[in-house]
């Protein structure tokens, strides 16, 4: 029986002081209702009525300071062609209200929390590059307001935002784009409200920030305060540093650029006589070409300077055309080279049958008159000084042989000679000037890459 009557007891006192914690708790909650009641009541709070300076009525005359820190959660995309960039971010300001001052309840207390936006006094920001927005209300608007006891207002709201970003393509896609987010006073002068970076780390980025094409480098934090007619106006703005991730543009642009242009060169390899399978590669080639540039521009805004990506192509486009220009060329030569060589054959002909008719005219000669030769010739015979000549010449010593000379000497002047020469010069210049415009390309853009950093 003793036991049985100290479990009851024990069971009765759990009760009592369970029954005492929820009801402290309820007070507890009804406490912190009150003092809202106390600082926003009706006729206690106006929220139209800006705060005071910092030591209350005494300072009327002082602006009132806006602490400001932000939360970069993603950068989901940067457009080149419309010139804008998306963000989702947190966004705080927090700034001092000493209307808002309650007590703690020995710091039981710490802070008390809003969801009403409207029950406070507000800055008026905004973001001036804005061109959409919008605020996040799934499952509940993403906004808090928490007051402390000395009367601190920390305001923290997730947004998204499609911001402006002006952009200097001169060096596509070898550059580098600084994307701002600027925040101002709308109609409050600096007289009136300060935007101040909050100090120690005003601005910090997620971890695992990914970009599809471009890389985020760094970011600064400045001052950008505006003067118009109406006052001056106090601004804030963090520049986005973004680099271009280039290999996407060298497997997409360049290595095709390159296989297109060395392709053309075949023709030069192929018979000049095969006239529709050099057409044919030449055209296709520079089709090609032309559609692999024209799909270039049209992800790209039309812009009054030249970039760096117009420079390749359109040089890629030019050895397209010239080796198809270089085969019209070889045709060109083949056919002067038939017509001249024809026309010799006919001169030959012609004066093959002038000499046929001479001899025999002579033979008609030497019956009627004959002649004795001479068995043995004179030091002036014509055959005699060849074979001297010859002689010199195997006696003489050896000329040192020219390299170019021999490699021409291939080529001798015989039917389609000055288009097969065209054909193996061309094998040589092309690619020595294209390997020529890469070394010049490449060393041009990557040192001004460097330079503008």
């Amino acid at each position: 029986m003793g036991a049985g009557h100290c479990f009851w007891i024990l069971y009765l006192a759990c009760l009592c002081s369970a029954s005492l914690g929820n009801n402290a708790k309820i007070n507890f909650r009804e406490k912190e209702k009150k003092v809202l009641d106390q600082i926003l009541g009706q006729g206690k709070y106006d929220a139209r009525i800006r705060p005071s300076g910092i030591n209350g009525t005494e300072s009327q005359n002082i602006a009132t300071v806006v602490h400001v820190n932000m939360f970069l959660r993603s950068i989901s995309k940067i457009d080149d062609y419309n010139m804008e960039y998306s963000v989702q971010l947190t966004f705080r300001e927090q700034w001092l209200d000493e209307r808002l001052k309650f007590d703690d309840i020995g710091g039981r207390l710490k802070y008390l929390t809003l969801t009403e936006a409207n029950r406070v006094w507000m800055p008026d920001l905004f973001f001036s590059n804005e061109k959409e927005g919008h605020f996040h209300n799934i499952i509940m608007p993403n906004v808090y307001i928490r007051i402390f006891p000395y009367g601190s207002v920390l305001y923290s709201i997730r947004i998204s935002l499609t911001l402006a970003c002006p952009m200097n393509l001169k060096l596509y896609p070898l550059d580098r784009q600084v994307c701002s987010l600027r925040m101002a006073s709308y109609g409050w002068t600096t007289a009136d409200l300060v935007f101040l970076w909050k100090e120690g780390d005003p601005v910090q980025v997620v971890k695992n920030l990914h970009l599809p094409r471009f890389t985020l480098e760094k970011f600064l934090t400045d001052y950008c305060n505006s003067k118009t007619n109406t006052g001056e106006y106090s601004c804030l703005k963090v520049d986005l540093l973004f680099k271009r991730e280039f290999s996407y543009y060298l497997i997409q642009i360049y290595i095709p650029c390159c296989m297109l242009v060395i392709v053309s060169w075949v023709s030069f390899w192929l018979d000049q006589g095969a006239v529709p399978a050099r057409v044919s590669l030449g055209v296709t080639t520079l089709l090609t070409m032309a559609t692999q540039t024209s799909g270039i521009n049209a992800s790209l805004p039309p812009v009054s300077y030249t970039k760096a990506i117009d420079v390749w192509t359109g040089v890629c486009l030019t050895f397209v055309f010239g080796a198809l220009l270089e085969f019209a060329l070889v045709n060109y030569a083949s056919r002067s080279d038939l017509h001249r060589e024809n026309m010799k054959k006919k001169r030959r002909e012609v004066e093959q049958a002038s000499l046929d008719a001479a001899s025999d005219l002579l033979d008609t000669d030497s019956n009627a008159t004959f002649a004795m030769k001479p068995l043995v010739r004179h030091p002036g015979d014509p055959l005699a000084l060849e074979k001297l000549r010859q002689c010199e010449i195997h006696m003489a010593p050896p000329k040192r042989p020219n390299c170019c000379r021999t490699w021409l000497s291939k080529f001798p002047t015989s039917h389609c000679s000055r288009s097969k020469r065209i054909d193996v010069i061309s094998r040589i210049t092309f690619p020595l000037v294209f390997a020529l415009f890469n070394l010049v390309y490449w060393s041009t853009y990557l040192f001004r890459e460097e330079e503008e950093n």
